[in-house]
């Protein structure tokens, strides 16, 4: 899916729907007794760390989101049962948690204490306007401080709706969210039809997970290699993790308002051909991480590429369709003394890959707390990232340009860099979040328009 922020996912005028868990499903959760399932180390986080920067005074917005068409007259009531019935499949929508002291704990609605509230909230003749209260609105209901976190929208016109929906962060991920628009689709078109749909097993649950993931943490002391690891590589970072191999204009430990960049980066022959060249080491997320190592020592002379390479964590088949936060980090680092040439640099980036991969299993929060307070997050992006991602297996991802399915992530604040490439059925797409200053303009243009030519260059060799 194509990622990029509210104001630019093809928001049109019409009349604004909402849903939220209703005040008794509310009312319910307030009285429920603790679920003894932890929160995952990085929901964890996530959540700590907004806290401690709302604490300081700085309201930081971080929720993700999916929007996406549905064709024809839509009926709101089939409408809201699929978006019940969707919400039901996934535990971690029904849990949130609440302060005891200076703990976390849980608690978990049944799915029978689950009903939504739709609230007609009117028309919206200006696109301008709709977008603003969107934002406003996503800001407020998927809040990581408040529960519940997150709202349903629906923007109604006689041709059709376009559907809005927004999280907190620490119920989803990007994977999480390329499943909803077929998923939706499915529900909504088997009640227009009253038809059953298909009876598939329940995915397994984040909350689930989450206890397995942290127990399995927990039982690690800073002795550990994996600890070890992180720890040496943590010092030659300079006591940090590791930013943007490019100057963006900035102190890095100071929260600067963000900005956006999305655009298609390459088009689909340029992105097979990219795949074909890069197979042999690994394929296109190796590619693209050599690629940014060999361009940031050209554009800034860095010696050594330093990052942490994200991976998902669902491990097991049964998180395969679960939403939920399933991310861990890998770090790799580049010798640009050492490479030569691309393939050069793609084989460096395997072997430390196949090397370190391990490390993402074990939660980067966890491994943090055991190296000290000293790397007490201060920012929503823990360290900079280039992520990739080929979207093209999901389910009907190839009706994705048809149903304008947008990706949305919200640009507020934030110290680092952060790439996202997705392979879609017409090429590379990029997006990336990066502060808001005049040498980060810069060089992340500069950033994306060598990784273009170098991609074409690459591909030129395929012909």
């Amino acid at each position: 899916m194509r990622v990029t922020d509210i104001q630019r996912c093809e928001v049109r005028p019409g009349r604004l729907v909402e849903w939220t868990l209703s005040p008794a499903t509310v009312a319910k959760a307030a009285a429920l007794p603790e679920d003894s399932r932890p929160p995952a180390y990085l929901q964890e986080s996530h959540i700590r760390t907004s806290r401690s920067v709302r604490e300081g005074g700085l309201f930081v917005p971080t929720w993700l989101g999916i929007a996406f068409d549905l064709p024809g007259r839509v009926d709101l009531d089939v409408l809201e049962d699929s978006l019940r019935r969707w919400t039901l499949r996934h535990e971690t929508l029904r849990s949130g948690f609440r302060w005891v002291g200076d703990e976390m704990r849980r608690f978990t609605l049944s799915p029978q204490d689950v009903a939504l509230q739709r609230e007609p909230v009117g028309d919206f003749p200006d696109a301008t306007g709709l977008v603003q209260h969107l934002q406003d609105r996503f800001d407020v209901a998927a809040d990581p401080l408040g529960w519940p976190n997150f709202l349903y929208t629906a923007v109604v016109r006689d041709d059709g709706a376009s559907v809005y929906m927004a999280f907190d962060h620490s119920n989803v991920d990007s994977y999480s969210l390329q499943r909803v628009p077929a998923e939706i689709h499915e529900l909504y078109a088997a009640g227009v039809e009253r038809r059953a749909v298909e009876e598939t097993p329940p995915p397994g649950s984040y909350v689930d997970f989450c206890q397995v993931e942290r127990g399995d943490a927990d039982r690690i002391d800073e002795e550990h290699d994996v600890v070890v690891h992180w720890r040496e590589f943590i010092r030659r970072c300079g006591g940090r993790l590791p930013s943007f191999p490019l100057d963006l204009g900035q102190d890095p430990g100071t929260l600067t308002p963000q900005t956006l960049m999305s655009e298609m980066l390459v088009d689909a022959d340029a992105a097979a051909a990219f795949e074909a060249y890069c197979r042999p080491y690994g394929g296109s997320l190796i590619g693209l991480l050599a690629a940014t190592g060999l361009i940031a020592h050209e554009i800034d002379g860095q010696p050594v590429y330093r990052t942490v390479v994200p991976f998902h964590t669902r491990a097991k088949s049964e998180w395969s369709e679960s939403v939920g936060w399933y991310v861990g980090g890998a770090p790799i680092e580049l010798a640009m003394g050492q490479v030569s040439d691309f393939p050069g640099a793609l084989r460096s980036v395997r072997d430390q890959l196949r090397a370190n991969r391990r490390l993402s299993r074990v939660p980067l929060a966890r491994v943090l707390g055991l190296l000290g307070s000293d790397f007490r997050p201060t920012s929503p992006d823990l360290y900079s990232i280039v992520s990739f991602v080929d979207a093209r297996v999901l389910p009907r991802s190839e009706r994705w340009f048809d149903w304008k399915v947008h990706g949305l992530i919200r640009v507020s604040y934030g110290t680092q860099a952060c790439v996202w490439v997705n392979r879609l059925h017409d090429g590379l797409h990029l997006a990336s979040r990066h502060p808001d200053t005049d040498i980060a303009h810069k060089n992340m243009r500069l950033y994306v328009e060598r990784l273009r030519d170098f991609i074409h260059s690459v591909t030129a060799t395929q012909h």
